[in-house]
């Protein structure tokens, strides 16, 4: 299964990179020889083209091996940029990953822009009470939340609204991800108490039902 995973993901790679960067069809080609050969094409070769895909596959669907534990969720987390994931190895491939998830995070940047969301009026606390605060484009939100260790998943009650998010360890933070609706359904709650044009708040549910299984919000660092 994973050799089988492994090779949709490099083709996906190889396809979205014609015409753009040739160095990713190389390393596709490489790692699918020495997955068609069981890696006997060489040790060098095999580890340098093996952490090439690892890295489009991290930083894409977060799979660092590692999931976000209850106790680094603590603390106090703030906007760096948007953030998007996919939510299976099977949507990765077939959506050609690195190039949609950056595309995605540009066409959210001026948006985000727009609705107020920038890195000193948004970001949450996780308490270790169970408990958090959080503004939204510096529009106060807090209430109790309770996390799944297992599926990475936030369930955050409060005042306002209550909502589901999901955490994803980043190389320098996490990414709290959001279903599109439920994006769409925090931003406009957020953004009703400022008046914020509704057009441009359905841009970013636009974008997030462009493709299927993506998950979109935010990427945090403390």
């Amino acid at each position: 299964m994973k050799k089988i995973f492994l090779m949709a993901a490099v083709a996906a790679l190889m396809m979205t990179s014609c015409g753009t960067n040739g160095s990713l069809s190389q390393v596709g080609s490489a790692v699918l020889t020495d997955v068609l050969t069981g890696g006997q094409t060489g040790a060098t070769t095999t580890t340098n083209t093996g952490n090439a895909v690892n890295t489009v596959l991290q930083s894409v669907l977060g799979m660092t091996g590692t999931k976000v534990s209850k106790q680094s969720l603590i603390g106090t987390w703030k906007y760096s940029q948007p953030g998007c994931a996919f939510t299976s190895e099977k949507l990765l491939a077939q959506a050609g990953g690195e190039i949609v998830a950056s595309n995605v995070k540009t066409k959210l940047q001026p948006t985000y822009q727009k609705v107020g969301i920038n890195a000193s009026n948004t970001q949450v606390t996780f308490n270790q009470d169970g408990t958090f605060s959080a503004k939204i484009a510096g529009k106060a939100w807090s209430g109790t939340y309770k996390y799944d260790e297992n599926t990475c998943k936030i369930t955050m009650s409060g005042l306002l609204l209550n909502v589901n998010c999901y955490a994803k360890l980043n190389t320098n933070g996490i990414g709290l991800l959001f279903e599109g609706k439920k994006l769409l359904t925090l931003i406009q709650t957020m953004s009703a108490l400022s008046g914020n044009n509704n057009t441009t708040i359905k841009t970013i549910g636009d974008v997030a039902s462009s493709y299927n299984g993506l998950r979109v919000g935010f990427d945090m660092t403390k």
